[in-house]
């Protein structure tokens, strides 16, 4: 039941993050020959990101009362509904209309997929226990990095040659196939016979002092506490643990300096610096996810060397991503550019599943939605910060010290780890997991 299931969450995950790829493709297309302009059509990833951002808060309180695959098969159905009504609005009004109709559709997408991430992440270490949670991982992640390659590179000839309407529905069949896998999902710690209608059985309930007699106007008041507890409850085991909170912290800069392979970026690194033209973009952003797909493989073919010392590993991996990072932007060979990304693949992608085996297996079970709700509102609002913040520093200072200084924030992340290791060299508060 593991394997399957687990079969069916990377299905799942891998048809989802297709469909994602192709619809915001499609609309930025239609938005962009629809309004002649770049700024409304950026409105569309930062839409999402914001409103995931939002959606993250008010996760726990789902993750904490009902089962993982129940919230997956809610989240996939309302995305798909909506989906179908977004399809619906383009088809019956075009580009005549106003997009503000668009827009909240997409936030109404985004806020149901803020739940998918820390759901998944959470159901993991259930489906693979143990020494198989790292290649679990290291699974998910080529996973993840080859919807991206493939996505991104055909996703763009598919808008070309069907159109962006034909398109939308390709990603909505993709939806529906993704609903499926979702359906088939079973988490291995829930067992009730009427499986998809009950609450959470593992998490206790939280125990009130008994009162002769209790108001009934407190009662409300009661109600909101508690759910204003468990909302913070994520954030309160982060605080406890050193060790999440270094984790925590690495991950917050990986995200700051990680925007500059957003295709802005690299579009003005080619032009400015290796003075190509738009292929070599295409040239540059293939490379980048062809050697994080093989940094993924080699990490999945050596799990059992590397979850012997992950905190060595992690930060080994950080190390050689900064080194190579800062020859790239120091670098105006448009050949040995390619070489150079396609080498980041294997320490990028040794650092970043090191470090989410290492975040799972330092809270337990019940515990780990909490904490990885937390953690995806830290990340969507990093990503944010990071758009922002990178933006001014490579039109401020141009796009060759963007690169240094991404390559200088790993370096920091680096150096604290390293400052920090004794959170994993002891025993932690809250590194509990039951596996």
């Amino acid at each position: 039941m593991h394997k399957r299931s687990f079969t069916y969450l990377i299905g799942t995950q891998t048809m989802s993050n297709a469909a994602d790829v192709l619809y915001i493709m499609a609309l930025i297309s239609l938005i962009f020959h629809g309004t002649d302009s770049i700024i409304t059509a950026i409105l569309i990833p930062l839409l999402r990101m914001g409103t995931q951002m939002i959606s993250g808060f008010f996760a726990p309180l789902l993750l904490a009362r009902f089962q993982l695959p129940l919230i997956l098969l809610v989240s996939q159905l309302g995305q798909l509904l909506l989906f179908a009504i977004l399809i619906f609005h383009l088809w019956i009004t075009g580009t005549s209309e106003s997009w503000t109709i668009v827009f909240i559709l997409v936030m109404a997408l985004s806020f149901l997929d803020g739940w998918t991430t820390p759901a998944r992440n959470s159901l993991v270490p259930r489906l693979a226990p143990g020494a198989a949670l790292m290649k679990a991982n290291s699974l998910i992640s080529v996973s993840d990095q080859t919807v991206q390659l493939a996505g991104w590179g055909l996703s763009g000839v598919l808008v070309a040659v069907l159109g962006a309407e034909k398109t939308l529905l390709l990603a909505g069949g993709l939806y529906a196939v993704a609903l499926v896998f979702t359906a088939l999902i079973r988490d291995p710690l829930e067992t009730d016979d009427r499986y998809w209608l009950q609450p959470l059985t593992r998490v206790r309930p939280v125990e009130e002092p008994e009162m002769a007699d209790t108001p009934q106007s407190d009662s409300g008041n009661s109600g909101k506490s508690e759910r204003w507890k468990t909302m913070q409850e994520g954030w309160r085991l982060i605080a406890a643990s050193g060790r999440l909170k270094l984790l925590m912290f690495i991950d917050m800069v990986d995200m700051l300096g990680g925007s500059v392979w957003v295709g802005a970026f690299t579009l003005a690194f080619a032009q400015e610096v290796l003075l190509k033209g738009e292929a070599w973009w295409g040239y540059i952003n293939a490379a980048y996810f062809a050697g994080a797909i093989g940094g993924g493989l080699l990490v999945l073919a050596c799990t059992r060397l590397l979850e012997k010392r992950l905190f060595g590993w992690m930060v080994a991996g950080m190390f050689g991503y900064g080194i190579l990072t800062a020859f790239y932007a120091l670098n105006e060979s448009a050949v040995l550019t390619l070489l150079i990304v396609l080498l980041m693949g294997p320490p990028a992608e040794l650092s970043i599943v090191s470090r989410r085996t290492l975040i799972q297996k330092s809270v337990s079970d019940a515990d780990l939605p909490k904490v990885l709700s937390a953690q995806a509102v830290l990340m969507n609002l990093m990503f944010c910060v990071s758009l922002l913040l990178m933006g001014w520093i490579a039109e401020r200072f141009g796009i060759v010290n963007l690169y240094l200084f991404a390559a200088g924030l790993t370096g920091i992340a680096v150096v604290i780890g390293l400052l920090c290791r004794r959170f994993f060299y002891k025993n932690d508060p809250v590194h509990v997991n039951s596996h």
